[in-house]
């Protein structure tokens, strides 16, 4: 991360390491495959395995990190979309429900049940307002507060869609009274709260390798990756299209080419395809333009979140989402996260030539929201430990409100003037990835004129086969995978980095000789190395903020960069210079990107 570069990825560029890395090799030495998918978030990855297990021979790259971008900037819920009602979007609501039921199923190592509660101040409030914004899709006047009646209706169409395959209990009305003895810190103004259940993933840039990982594994070939079906490599950026010609033709073309350029080396290379998939995300127009036919699909807007270390305002949610309607009418959240509070999120047009991150102006905003719902608890922004932006893939959406922007998806077709068919992908939210997976695939299958062999619907994603399914469960799994040198404590963490799938790590890290890092005991030399070999890294800070949960939770210290990079250079072929600019470059993006303050920096 670190610079703006065309498709809105932050990208910081000290030098490289000596020698290609085993991802690009890959793609180089086969430049050829059925299907190009371009970009790597949740739904670029999620259509790469789904075409993996048709056995389709696909190939994916990204232009920075995998879950860089909008995937890796959510509010890290995966839920119905209540408020999606209110908009008319009944078709998106039942798919988002459907779907949050399946990932608490197929990935309950990452997808938790989330109980939500919301504050209610008035009765009725609304009820004259809300078919107007049911019909026109805008706030008419000023915002009007929805009100205990809506808020029923809402929710008893939402339970509504959740009869098939339910997981999760209905809604529950409680008065103030029973409201307060529940959630004491609320506002005492409140006439109501709803309680109802939704699901949040605390992992999303882990779960999208899983994804990637589960279909890299079905593309394996009998000689390994030499003959893969399934290849994926991240830092690899696309920079034009040209026509393919067929073998032995002269003027008929066999897809399109387009050039690949290496982040890290600034290597370029061709790669040629019969189908391109574009999931770029925000940045879907400016990848169409790259390939030589602009589009104007996508409006997207900006999110921001903050966190924070504050034991009193954990302790107030009771761990509970704090779901509600701010004065202005944007619908907002209050959560914890482990030992932290996630307060999001803003919704503003998004400047697409500047990094998005999260302003002044913003964190003034999470401050207010905090005290609106819990007054008598203090907050300061010295208890912010990180914060993070993300551009959403919204469609242009010209004079409509961000808020009542649709989310949900469409792909857009058309005949390449170089040659291949490409698909754009035009919206998409986390929690129906599977499902827009399914469908992308379904298209891309139907261009091939192939026939779909397996369902998604019920396959368990990486770390989720197998996981336990309760908290005496979990307990047993770690007390079985204890070792003379691992301890409950280092156990619970791998099973929670990386679900059953710690086997696998654990595996590795018992082969040698290894020890827990001095700078936190949440990582060892040995799984550095272990993910350094596995899972394709390309800069100290992909460590830190999405192959751990590090500096989210603001536990990044200057002797942790240090001791990182330097365990991190022997696998990576890093000279002492390129280690030294990783650290410049971690520090840059965490301090500027993220509002980290680096304590302890070593010179």
């Amino acid at each position: 991360m670190g610079t703006h570069d065309l498709f809105g990825h932050s990208g910081a560029k000290p030098s490289a390491a000596s020698g290609a890395r085993s991802s690009v090799q890959a793609l180089r030495q086969r430049p050829r495959a059925k299907v190009l998918i371009v970009g790597g978030g949740i739904n670029g990855v999620g259509t790469f395995r789904d075409l993996a297990l048709q056995g389709v021979d696909v190939a994916l790259v990204e232009r920075g990190d995998y879950c860089q971008g909008a995937s890796g900037a959510s509010s890290h819920m995966i839920h119905g979309g209540i408020r999606y009602l209110e908009n008319g979007e009944f078709r998106l609501v039942r798919e988002s429900v459907v779907e949050r039921n399946r990932l608490l199923r197929i990935a309950p190592h990452y997808v938790k049940p989330l109980q939500t509660t919301i504050p209610i101040f008035s009765t009725f409030s609304g009820v004259l307002s809300a078919p107007l914004r049911f019909l026109t899709h805008k706030q008419q006047g000023k915002p009007k507060e929805r009100g205990a009646f809506l808020i029923k209706v809402g929710l008893s169409l939402y339970d509504s869609f959740s009869r098939d395959g339910g997981s999760v209990p209905r809604h529950q009305f409680r008065g103030r009274k029973r409201a307060l003895a529940e959630l004491p810190h609320l506002h005492p103004g409140i006439k109501y709260a709803a309680t109802y259940f939704d699901a949040s993933v605390h992992n999303p840039e882990r779960l999208t390798l899983d994804v990637l990982q589960d279909g890299e594994k079905a593309g394996l070939g009998v000689d390994g990756p030499a003959d893969a079906t399934a290849r994926a490599s991240n830092y690899l950026s696309l920079q034009s299209m040209t026509a393919a010609a067929a073998p032995g033709s002269t003027g008929r073309t066999a897809g399109s080419t387009v050039q690949l350029r290496d982040e890290l080396t600034g290597d370029v290379f061709d790669f040629t395809a019969d189908v391109i998939v574009n999931t770029t995300g925000a940045w879907v127009d400016l990848t169409n333009g790259a390939m030589g036919a602009g589009s104007q699909f996508m409006g997207g807007t900006k999110g921001s979140h903050i966190v924070l270390d504050h034991p009193e305002l954990l302790e107030a949610c009771r761990g509970r989402e704090i779901f509600f309607e701010h004065t202005d009418g944007r619908i907002v959240l209050i959560y914890p996260m482990g030992d932290r509070v996630l307060v999001g999120t803003t919704d503003v047009e998004a400047d697409m030539g500047q990094d998005a991150v999260c302003t002044d102006g913003e964190i003034d905003y999470f401050l207010e929201l905090i005290s609106h719902v819990f007054p008598d608890i203090p907050v300061n922004r010295g208890q912010i430990v990180y914060t993070f932006s993300g551009v959403r893939p919204l469609p242009r959406h010209d004079a409509t409100q961000p808020g009542f922007v649709s989310r949900d998806y469409r792909i857009e077709r058309r005949e390449g003037a170089a040659g291949a068919v490409v698909l754009s992908l035009v919206g998409g939210k986390w929690t129906t990835f599977r499902a827009l997976a399914e469908h992308m695939a379904n298209d891309v299958l139907a261009e091939l004129g192939m026939e779909r062999k397996v369902s998604t619907a019920k396959l368990a994603i990486g770390g989720g086969t197998g996981f336990p399914e309760d908290e005496a469960g979990v307990q047993k799994w770690i007390k079985a995978h204890m070792s003379a040198s691992r301890d409950a404590d280092r156990t619970a963490v791998l099973l929670t980095r990386y679900g059953t799938r710690a086997e696998e790590v654990m595996d590795y890290l018992d082969a040698g000789a290894d020890r827990l890092l001095h700078s936190t005991r949440e990582l060892s030399v040995r799984e550095l190395e272990f993910m350094a070999a596995n899972e394709q890294i390309g800069h100290l800070a992909d460590v830190l903020i999405r192959r751990t949960s590090l500096a989210f939770r603001g536990l990044v210290t200057g002797e942790l960069l240090h001791e990182v990079a330097e365990v991190l250079a022997g696998p990576l072929g890093w000279d002492p210079a390129t280690t030294a600019a990783q650290i410049r470059a971690a520090h840059d993006v965490l301090e500027r990107l993220h509002r980290v303050e680096i304590h302890s920096l070593v010179a």
